[in-house]
């Protein structure tokens, strides 16, 4: 299986790359796991850089809105320097240029997102799709702010809401995306944390043109018929992640075995395109496991 295959899948499983780091890196944030205790000698949380890697596997459609899966190694990482914190969401990296207090309840975030979208340029298994052609890579440059809240139900849990607005610069796509998202997160052991995500694409016409029109040459190499797609919502996902720690615990450097699921929803002109709707499927399922190692 090629590198290039690799961050294709694992991008467009991008719920879930982000989701395989998202237990350890959310314990360095002030909805983190308990305290450490002071007979221990401190923790490593007080620390004022960090860094966690994870690897593993995705089970996931060849291509988004397809009904063939594909199994492809996926990866993610995350830290923090000087209080200025990083992570990789399958091939974007953001950067929170915020400094919060330590301890806050109410911590925010703002910075820059850049991201490489590698969707239906190779790989694809579907015949009817592959006859389409590829599409070129897209490199979308924007930014994200955030707020989150914790303490909610417990001393150590945390609710966030962000919003994500990219835009294509390469001239592939030419358009934006708006992602709205929403996450909990809360150790229920010092060795065992949970977290739950939900978000929503919109997506401008350029894009639903590229990856979900079918133009009349497009028709008559494929079969498919002519369609042309709209700017809207384009799709819902809904994710479900477990960590468990195999060494030490959440308030040190440790190692994890993680596990997830997610669930995607195509809605209105993706979903209605017969590339989703005829040579696919609407409801997109990820699934991913692995490791991942805070140091």
């Amino acid at each position: 299986m090629s590198f290039e295959r690799s961050w294709n899948a694992a991008l467009r499983a991008a719920i879930l790359a982000s989701l395989a780091i998202a237990f350890p890196a959310a314990a360095q944030s002030s909805g983190g796991p308990p305290a450490p205790d002071p007979a221990a000698g401190g923790s490593f949380l007080d620390r004022p850089y960090s860094l966690t890697i994870g690897a593993g596997a995705a089970y996931l459609p060849s291509y988004e809105g397809s009904n063939d899966y594909v199994l492809s190694p996926a990866g993610a990482a995350f830290g923090k320097i000087d209080g200025f914190s990083f992570s990789t969401r399958g091939t974007s990296l953001s950067i929170d240029l915020i400094r919060d207090p330590k301890d806050a309840a109410v911590t925010f975030e703002l910075g820059p997102v850049v991201s490489l979208r590698m969707d239906r340029h190779s790989h694809i298994k579907d015949p009817q799709v592959a006859a389409l052609g590829r599409i070129g890579r897209a490199v979308e440059l924007g930014g994200f702010v955030g707020i989150a809240k914790s303490r909610l139900i417990d001393p150590y849990d945390s609710l966030g809401v962000r919003l994500t607005w990219q835009h294509d610069i390469s001239g592939v796509h030419r358009s934006a995306i708006w992602t709205p998202e929403i996450q909990y997160q809360t150790p229920v052991s010092l060795k065992t944390y949970v977290l739950l995500d939900a978000q929503a694409n919109h997506v401008g016409a350029g894009y639903a043109r590229t990856y979900f029109s079918v133009t009349p040459l497009g028709s008559l190499a494929s079969g498919l018929p002519v369609y042309n797609a709209r700017a809207g919502w384009k799709d819902y996902r809904l994710a479900l992640l477990v960590g468990q720690v195999l060494v030490g615990d959440l308030r040190r450097p440790h190692l994890s075995l993680f596990a997830g699921v997610s669930y995607s929803r195509e809605l209105g002109s993706a979903r209605n395109s017969p590339i989703v709707a005829i040579a696919g499927s609407p409801d997109q399922w990820l699934a991913a496991g692995g490791l991942a190692y805070t140091f």
